[in-house]
């Protein structure tokens, strides 16, 4: 897939500006900031400059993720933004999850996707969105995203911090060693059930 094939990708980056004005990333003392073992004379415009989202193919089977924060882009340090490109299949998801340190701002590039988060309240938000079309995530909400369409999507997403984090939240529940006792009667069943759940999600991983 060729990065040319994204016109949407420059209105992306002008609306994603008022985000790194917000970021909880902290401020920085310079116009930015390099590897403490690289010669400041020694900077071009290729450190500023990031090209891992001109060539991805589309996965076969499930959703995939292709991430520029400042491990794979190590100029956003200090910059309060990180973008990421998402890919889905037909009938493809994002399973719930949270972004502790950023908000989100995700663009739809091609097809449709059906998304939604939860706030604090419990109360659940949700939208279809087409090519073109905005949607905001605030920081710290559990959300998703889910191509119920018959062509695969495509959408890119700004955040409000060079790091933004990830929890999943299928993972953290079932994947992080808690008790099935504790998981049991947190969700008011079974050991068994519970069981079921961690198996089926080491078979199908998020």
């Amino acid at each position: 897939m060729a990065y040319n094939s994204y016109p949407l990708l420059l209105v992306l980056l002008a609306l994603s500006a008022p985000l790194a004005v917000f970021a909880g990333d902290p401020d920085i003392l310079a116009d930015f900031v390099i590897p403490a073992s690289t010669n400041p004379t020694n900077i071009t415009g290729d450190y500023f400059t990031y090209t891992g989202f001109r060539d991805i193919s589309t996965p076969a089977y499930g959703f995939t993720l292709t991430k520029a924060t400042m491990m794979e882009f190590p100029a956003l340090n200090g910059q309060s933004v990180s973008y990421a490109m998402l890919t889905f299949p037909p009938g493809s998801v994002n399973p719930t999850h949270t972004h502790p340190r950023a908000s989100e701002l995700l663009i739809v590039a091609h097809g449709t996707l059906s998304v939604g988060f939860i706030d604090t309240a419990n109360r659940l938000y949700t939208q279809d969105l087409g090519p073109g079309d905005m949607f905001v995530f605030p920081k710290g909400t559990v959300h998703y995203q889910f191509n119920q369409g018959n062509s695969t999507a495509t959408a890119l997403s700004a955040f409000g911090s060079a790091t933004p984090g990830l929890v999943s939240v299928p993972l953290a529940v079932f994947d992080t060693g808690i008790d099935n006792t504790v998981l049991a009667k947190s969700f008011k069943t079974d050991e068994a059930t519970i069981q079921k759940l961690k198996a089926g999600l080491a078979f199908r991983c998020c």
